[in-house]
């Protein structure tokens, strides 16, 4: 009997967690770190004058509890007006390394997909960021996750370019959701960044980690549909 009482509040705990996709169980996060909405725990690092999430994204809903709207076939992704994510491959193994892939109508939203206190970068918090560390032809080696697939010591392919990650920013090759087929690609090759700057009615400012250069990519190439990585940084 003097068991009973211990194993009764273990199997509260265990059967009242949400077991539902995004939803982590509440454990105290570390000083250096900070929680989204669903629990999930972020490492972030100071970098210059801004502190940034040292992981991407993988929060399931906005900051006001809305779910993010999900599970999209091909078709339906290349048609979206409003906020998605998606999961590389659609394999719910990525999530934990690589986060989600978020269309660039999630960063828009009013909701806030960051946690309080938090926010989406804006471009010029982007080059505030690559400026302190050296520029955008050094500042991607030292943004980037340090090793390779080959070497057994990372998640990048070979050869993974000047990589030091000296930053902390920890930079993911996480891939990328093609708006014109609903497909993925890339994933272990580029790192693909939202900021919440738009260009035009179908593109915004975004950034591109590469496997095989030292610089970070700044440009608007990738349309609103397309799904990229998000970092947020504090306000």
């Amino acid at each position: 009997m003097k068991y009973l009482l211990p194993m009764l509040l273990l199997l509260f705990v265990v059967f009242s967690c949400d077991d539902e996709r995004g939803m982590a169980l509440q454990f105290e996060c570390a000083e250096t770190s900070m929680r989204d909405i669903d629990g999930n725990c972020y490492n972030t690092v100071k970098i210059g004058g801004q502190t940034w999430m040292a992981e991407n994204l993988k929060v399931t809903r906005y900051r006001n509890g809305d779910e993010i709207s999900t599970d999209h076939s091909n078709d339906d992704w290349r048609n979206l007006s409003t906020g998605a994510f998606s999961v590389y491959g659609d394999s719910e193994t990525n999530t934990f390394t690589y986060g989600y892939l978020y269309n660039w109508y999630t960063v828009d939203d009013d909701r806030n997909i960051c946690p309080e206190g938090w926010h989406v970068p804006t471009d010029n918090n982007w080059s505030v960021l690559t400026d302190y560390l050296g520029g955008i032809n050094v500042a991607g080696g030292k943004m980037k996750s340090t090793g390779t697939i080959d070497s057994g010591d990372g998640i990048w392919i070979a050869p993974n370019s000047y990589a030091t990650d000296e930053s902390g920013f920890t930079g993911l090759p996480g891939g990328y959701r093609i708006k014109y087929d609903g497909t993925y690609s890339n994933i272990n090759k580029y790192g693909y960044f939202w900021s919440s700057t738009d260009f035009n009615n179908s593109n915004a400012w975004s950034r591109r980690l590469d496997y095989d250069m030292s610089s970070i990519y700044r440009g608007y190439f990738y349309y609103k549909n397309d799904g990229l990585s998000i970092r947020c940084v504090k306000d």
